[in-house]
């Protein structure tokens, strides 16, 4: 990649000096070189008593001090199984108290979380566990519909020949794991094959509270600290692995950058905790910079988001475009309080300046800011400030964060000039150490100077600003949940009567982008219907990775290169049109 040589002295004048769409994040700030642990402590012995999460749905509320105390007693639990550091935990939950524990708990052990989505089913589940070799997995019993003891059963079934009660499981599917810990609090019925949480966070002798101060001391910030999946081209998730130094700083910055360091904030974060937006804008920025989170319910509930805003004073806001459509236009959207909002962060998914703009005139973000980046940059790169102009910080995603590098380049890898789109390429403490047992899908994505390809095309602008413009790879950005097309084509290839299928997204006002499918029958197949299809994907993969549109087409239908290859973009275009969706108002009609 060809850059520019030489910086400014000041962050002004370097944009004043900007030619070429090379950006960088100059910072008289220094970076942070503790762990996860390390901050935590720290909160609890600066602000111990201040009240830390609450958990409405559930009534939880914990300080700093008690947090400590509750994830030191998980972490000693968990070295008296035996579990030692290195090991990958799995927190396969939705947003509870108990996943706070772990994300912590783990950190301190020196052990590695492993995010797994809530709406994974049984399939899904299989492949996250084998991939990182996870040692262990906490979980509910069930949340919902979804019977999460029924579904790691199914995937593990020599957990039904085991006492009730008691772990410490041996499986062919699965060498490395050992243990299944349930969470307890809302059902305290004991399972087979499974140990229950309340008795592991109270097992650890005096030896094992010795042992883990001992590894808490010698955990360093460059230890890999969390792997969260995330689609990629091979159709399967792949693992990104990153260090206490990765999501510290970015916690930290991301903090700054919105003003927590400065004020005091209530935070609301109706987010899944599975997300780098929950896990690290979320409960790890709060925890860095003394502030508290307000968790509305275990999944998004837009009623309960609006309740908990009104009933916490919330001066912050988190979400996705779809949650803050969701919460704007829900009916009983004018029963409440909304005098203590400030400021909020928009991210996961491009959004709509119309929904910018109701976000300050209606919820009273003055302070709202937009946030870009992926879960591989931990995530956050590119982030707006509060000194840009409104419009302005509601029409592009803002500035590169501090310490980090941004470029714009041709397909050569060229930087290219200002206003001129290209793919987005980031280097700096953020990027990911790499993906989990995938030395090449690793190569592919970071080059061997430390730079990783985004996908996203951008266009860099004179004041430093990036706007994002599109995506070069062909990942759907459904309501903040980012769906590979190539995961879902595998799945549906296994009907018996389907011959070809190709998975696009396609424009929808409420999530930004859903999810379409092009197919081909075979020769000779009986009828096949739209909820045919849908009912094959149904529990088998996640609903949001069902099929909203079902096309059936023939074969010639389907736009090629000249060299042999679908034109997926073209399909796009054409269901789009054909769907009668091109008027759409969503992120996707804007690119």
């Amino acid at each position: 990649m060809t850059q520019t040589n030489g910086t400014a002295s000041s962050s002004a004048a370097a944009v004043a000096s900007l030619r070429k769409s090379y950006l960088h994040g100059i910072s008289d700030t220094p970076l942070l070189f503790d762990t996860v642990g390390d901050r935590l402590r720290l909160a609890a012995t600066v602000v111990p008593d201040r009240e830390y999460a609450i958990f409405k749905k559930s009534g939880i509320r914990k300080t700093y001090r008690q947090l400590l105390y509750d994830c030191e007693k998980l972490a000693a639990g968990l070295l008296h199984l035996g579990l030692t550091r290195g090991d990958r935990i799995g927190m396969w939950s939705p947003n509870i108290y108990e996943w706070l524990v772990c994300q912590f708990g783990t950190a301190m052990a020196g052990m590695i979380m492993v995010n797994i989505n809530p709406m994974y089913q049984s399939e899904e589940l299989k492949f996250a566990l084998q991939k990182v070799g996870i040692k262990a997995l906490i979980a509910p019993p069930s949340f919902k519909r979804s019977n999460y003891y029924a579904s790691i059963c199914t995937v593990m079934p020599e957990l039904t020949t085991k006492p009730e009660g008691r772990g410490d499981i041996s499986s062919k599917n699965f060498p490395n794991f050992r243990h299944l810990i349930l969470v307890d609090t809302e059902d305290p019925t004991p399972r087979r094959g499974a140990w229950v949480y309340s008795e592991v966070v109270n097992m650890a002798s005096k030896e094992d509270f010795m042992n883990l101060h001992q590894i808490s001391r010698s955990v360093q910030p460059d230890d890999p600290v969390n792997i969260q999946y995330t689609s990629g081209t091979t159709g399967q998730p792949k693992g990104a692995t990153l260090t206490h130094h990765n999501v510290v700083n970015n916690a930290y910055f991301v903090g700054k950058r919105a003003g927590y360091g400065e004020r005091r904030s209530v935070i609301c974060v109706p987010n899944p905790l599975y997300h780098c937006f929950g896990c690290v804008m979320g409960t790890l920025c709060a925890c860095i910079h003394f502030q508290t989170c307000v968790f509305p319910a275990p999944s998004f509930e837009p009623l309960a988001a609006l309740q908990a805003i009104h009933e916490e004073k919330c001066t912050a806001v988190y979400g996705t475009p779809t949650m803050f459509i969701d919460m704007l236009n829900h009916p009983q959207y004018n029963q409440y309080n909304y005098s203590s909002i400030t400021s909020g962060i928009v991210a996961g998914s491009p959004c709509p300046i119309a929904l910018c703009r109701r976000l300050v005139t209606e919820l009273g973000m003055q302070g709202l800011q937009v946030c870009y980046g992926t879960t591989e940059t931990s995530p956050v790169s590119f982030m707006s400030k509060c000194s840009d102009p409104p419009e302005q910080r509601i029409k592009t995603v803002g500035h590169i964060m501090d310490h980090l590098e941004a470029a714009v380049v041709s397909a050569d890898g060229t930087i290219l000039p200002l206003n001129e789109k290209g793919e987005v390429l980031v280097r700096g403490y953020s990027v990911m150490r790499g993906y989990w047992d995938a030395d090449e899908q690793t190569c592919a994505e970071i080059t061997p100077d430390r730079w990783y390809h985004t996908g996203d095309l951008g266009v860099a602008h004179e004041d430093g600003s990036l706007s994002i413009v599109g995506r070069k790879k062909d990942m759907i950005v459904r309501g903040g949940e980012n769906i590979y097309p190539t995961e879902i084509e595998q799945y549906l290839f296994r009907h018996p009567h389907i011959k070809n299928v190709q998975i696009v997204g396609v424009p929808d006002e409420r999530f930004g982008e859903v999810v379409c499918a092009w197919i081909t029958l075979k020769e000779g197949s009986p009828k096949v219907t739209e909820d045919d299809i849908r009912d094959f994907c149904k529990s088998k993969i996640a609903h949001f990775k069902v099929p909203r549109y079902v096309m059936f087409k023939k074969e010639t239908d389907f736009p090629m290169t000249l060299s042999g290859k679908v034109r997926k973009y073209r399909i796009r275009e054409l269901a789009t049109v054909e769907l009668g969706l091109q008027n759409v108002e969503s992120h996707f009609n804007a690119v």
